[in-house]
């Protein structure tokens, strides 16, 4: 391919799986994985392929579509083994039961459907300059925890959140503040490491707060090391984290790409205040490819 070819290719992947995840991940069914598998002598593999290629709109008659789906399928679908997740520490450890609202937010256990695709990592970026989502399915039902305001998704425990967040955590050392708070999940697992010796969360909404303190925070390790404090992230970061001596700071307060790039734009301009401090952001490689 070109590169005005790779180019054409990367927008239209990222447009039409755009709009795929946000309004029928769960196109793809057991029934119809199997019916290929049984009927055409496939792999699962292969036949999720197939299906996410009909969904997508890709016609592999036509020579640029079939070209783009050979060259960018094979790194971008991962079938996923869901003990790799259901063994995560915090997985283990935190349970609720029947969920929990307070005010606006909600907290929850919610079922993924086999086959239902998601965003399970950053897109990586090859030599040639094809850009290539990261996405996951699970051959099995998948129960996950989420929290929600009015009924939007803001952090769940689905495979993204965890894969995305394992490098922070091992840089985490010594004094950690994070922003943002959500499930606590980057809290319970930096408290769970000998070199932290102290993670505080700043998060400015008391009723995420109060949900945390009542239905998690119970089932956290080392809970003794976490420190929650109410302000805004912005606020703390200008004025009370050059005074904390920080030795890493992870800021997470986006749900995604739409509302991350600004947040993120901002937090980078007050990095000088701390330059002792160690920085990372949640997602970082994305937010930079949609700069």
């Amino acid at each position: 391919m070109t590169y005005e070819e790779i180019t054409r290719a990367n927008g239209i992947l990222f447009e039409r799986l755009a709009l795929l995840l946000n309004n029928r991940p769960d196109f793809v069914t057991a029934e119809m994985v199997n019916e290929l598998t049984a009927g055409y002598g496939l792999s699962v593999e292969e036949s999720f392929s197939l299906l996410i290629c009909a969904a997508l709109g890709i016609d592999t008659e036509n020579e640029f579509d079939r070209e783009l789906w050979s060259k960018y399928s094979p790194h971008m679908l991962h079938r996923l083994d869901e003990s790799n997740f259901t063994e995560d520490p915090y997985y283990k450890a935190v349970k609720i039961n029947g969920g929990k609202r307070i005010n606006e937010w909600e907290l929850r256990e919610e079922t993924l459907a086999p086959y239902t695709a998601f965003v399970c990592d950053d897109p990586i970026t090859l030599p040639d300059g094809r850009i290539i989502p990261q996405i996951g399915y699970f051959d099995c039902e998948f129960k996950f925890l989420s929290v929600l305001q009015n009924g939007r998704e803001w952090m769940t425990m689905m495979p993204n959140e965890l894969v995305t967040q394992r490098t922070p955590i091992s840089k985490a050392r010594g004094r950690v503040c994070t922003y943002g708070l959500g499930l606590g999940y980057f809290a319970f697992m930096c408290a769970r490491k000998r070199e932290v010796e102290v993670v505080t969360i700043v998060e400015r909404d008391e009723s995420v707060i109060s949900l945390f303190n009542e239905m998690l925070l119970p089932c956290f390790e080392n809970k003794e090391k976490i420190e929650i404090v109410c302000a805004d992230a912005y606020e703390f970061a200008e004025k009370e984290a050059p005074k904390r001596n920080f030795d890493y700071i992870f800021a997470d307060i986006w749900h995604d790409p739409s509302d991350g790039v600004e947040a993120y734009r901002r937090f980078k301009s007050l990095e000088h205040l701390c330059p002792n401090t160690k920085f990372d952001y949640w997602i970082e490689k994305t937010l930079k490819l949609y700069m």
